[in-house]
């Protein structure tokens, strides 16, 4: 009586575990980001951290949401990190983003609690989190209407891929970067860290090279955006670049 199920329930198990996988990626990336927050700080006795990762978490986790009831499809692309047909660049960008984005957090702890430094008062908090909200917020509205904003930088032939010109595409030609330039200094204000501070410096940097290489990248490999880029005419920051 077994027998007729297991393979219907192994195409089930096959069907959900991208699915599966990329829950487990989010939390395990939200774990490792406290992890590396509060083992830098050495205490776990630290109100600003715990602002911190309340203000990650929950922004994460409701984005996560969000996106899965909207886009459920891309949820499922974004957890494949390993792709053949990745430019060489972003491969670059990856080994060098990745690792900043866990080193942050842990700059921050060790700075502020082991050291003992505040060079950030604590009324930074307030500006952090008026600037983070919405920076999670652009990121959150960029992965809901864009089904082709994968974790890697490639041209997408084998999912059909089209130019995205609805929602915040219409403001500038790479929102989720916008909102990734915003979210990092508001961590570092969270926080009360220069060295935070410092940190979202480079990854802004890094961010704005891979913006730069993927405008390339997409006006000559992808049909239409550059007739999409003469109507949007700026690629992260309005009136600006």
């Amino acid at each position: 009586m077994t027998e007729p199920l297991a393979e219907p329930a192994k195409a089930d198990f096959k069907r959900s575990g991208p699915g599966l996988r990329s829950v487990l990626q989010a939390v395990l990336s939200m774990g490792l980001w406290v992890a590396a927050l509060f083992a830098g700080a050495g205490s776990l006795h630290w109100a600003r951290g715990w602002i911190a990762t309340a203000a990650f978490v929950v922004s994460m986790t409701v984005g996560g949401l969000v996106v899965q009831l909207v886009n459920p499809a891309l949820v499922k692309e974004r957890s494949k990190w390993r792709r053949k047909d990745t430019k060489g660049f972003d491969k670059i960008f990856l080994a060098v983003y990745l690792p900043l984005g866990f080193i942050q957090p842990a700059v921050a702890g060790i700075e502020v609690v082991r050291l003992g430094r505040s060079p950030i008062p604590f009324a930074a908090v307030y500006a952090g989190l008026i600037l983070f909200v919405p920076a999670m917020g652009l990121v959150t509205w960029t992965l809901s209407v864009n089904p082709h904003a994968e974790s890697t930088v490639r041209i997408q032939s084998d999912r059909g891929h089209t130019v995205a010109t609805t929602g915040p595409y219409r403001i500038v030609r790479h929102p989720m970067y916008a909102g990734a330039v915003l979210m990092y200094p508001a961590i570092a204000l969270i926080t009360g860290s220069m060295w935070a501070l410092a940190t979202a410096v480079l990854i802004v940097i890094v961010l704005i090279w891979r913006t730069a290489m993927e405008d390339r990248t997409l006006r000559r490999e992808l049909r239409g955006y550059g007739e999409y880029a003469g109507f949007t005419r700026y690629r992260l920051v309005p009136g600006v670049w």
